[in-house]
């Protein structure tokens, strides 16, 4: 009984600190990384605390005891201050006028034979085309010159006239309007274009923020290299802070219908995600289903976005979590105004 009262003191001790850092990570979104990058770097870890104090929940309604609160009131907190991490409801109404948007960070469609599978490239294809999207948005984009996507309308920009890496958009509609941010010293990048949809024009950006570089199956938090590694996180978000600078500067000069989208290289309990995020709707949260996980990672890492204006209403949204062409899957949504 003893031994089983130590033990007990022990977890809870552990429970009281990630249940304060859970807390404390509410607050996140509120400090931007500019001037504390180094704090944003919990922004990525969100996602388990809050699946770790679940489970200390679990484990005290199991014995019965008091210490359920801890945890419990914390869960309860982020309910009303956070967004959520698992959405349980997928209302579904599809119309035949909505525009269906597709977000896809492509791994350069497997040009470094990350898989060792060489028909990768044309699966990616194969998947995109069967699926259909109406818009188009690819991350690490490559230039192919067995590309197949069965879109007429087309944007994109690579990262010099030499380069063949960059980000696309591909469009079932016309496109009158094209441009590029150009983020300054960085391998990422923002490009949008204006495409009209019957008597609407509606503007698509892809943003692609600073990458962090993080490997599933390489990077150890816990490794001696762990200094370097989050120095380098924190240069990261700090060019992501100021490339979320640039894309709000752009975005103020356009007032029509709007769907901002791509890989923001972080979570939804981040400073970046709240300011893209502002004034308009997330599609998982407004139609999604489970934890939205959209990075191959070991938790559930969600940092693909498809946002809409207000004034949109979301009718559906999708994860393709069974999709595993990148280290990234590949999300939709439908949509209209």
């Amino acid at each position: 009984m003893k031994k089983f009262s130590i033990l007990n003191s022990l977890l809870f001790f552990i429970n009281s600190v990630l249940a304060t850092a859970l807390l404390l990570s509410y607050f996140l979104p509120y400090i931007s990384p500019v001037g504390i990058p180094y704090l944003t770097i919990v922004s990525l870890f969100v996602p388990l605390l809050v699946l770790l104090n679940l489970g200390f929940v679990i484990y005290w309604l199991i014995k019965l005891h008091k210490n359920t609160l801890l945890s419990g009131v914390v869960l309860l907190l982020g309910w009303f201050m956070a967004p959520p991490l698992i959405k349980f409801s997928n209302q579904e109404l599809i119309l035949t006028d909505d525009l269906k948007v597709m977000s896809f960070n492509v791994r350069m469609f497997n040009y470094y034979g990350w898989n060792k599978d060489s028909t990768i490239e044309q699966q990616i294809y194969d998947f995109v085309n069967n699926q259909s999207p109406d818009v188009l948005a690819l991350q690490e984009y490559y230039q192919s010159n067995t590309n197949n996507i069965r879109l007429p309308f087309k944007y994109v920009k690579t990262k010099s006239k030499s380069d063949k890496f960059g980000l696309a958009i591909y469009s079932k509609f016309p496109i009158i309007n094209s441009g590029s941010l150009d983020f300054k010293d960085s391998a990422n990048n923002c490009i949008y274009i204006d495409i009209v949809k019957q008597k609407d024009t509606i503007r698509i950006y892809n943003v692609h923020l600073e990458s962090l570089k993080i490997n599933p199956k390489k990077e150890n938090f816990g490794e001696q290299n762990s200094e370097r590694l989050l120095k380098r996180l924190a240069n990261g978000f700090k060019k992501q802070g100021n490339q979320t600078l640039q894309v709000l500067s752009h975005k103020n000069s356009w007032t029509g219908k709007e769907v901002l989208c791509g890989d923001f290289n972080n979570t939804a309990y981040s400073w970046v995600y709240k300011q893209l995020s502002k004034d308009r709707k997330d599609a998982f949260i407004e139609r999604g289903i489970g934890m939205g996980k959209t990075f191959r990672y070991l938790y559930p890492m969600r940092i693909d976005f498809i946002l809409s204006d207000k004034s949109s209403t979301v009718n559906h949204f999708k994860t393709f979590n069974q999709v595993k062409l990148s280290d990234h899957y590949p999300i939709m949504s439908r949509m209209n105004w």
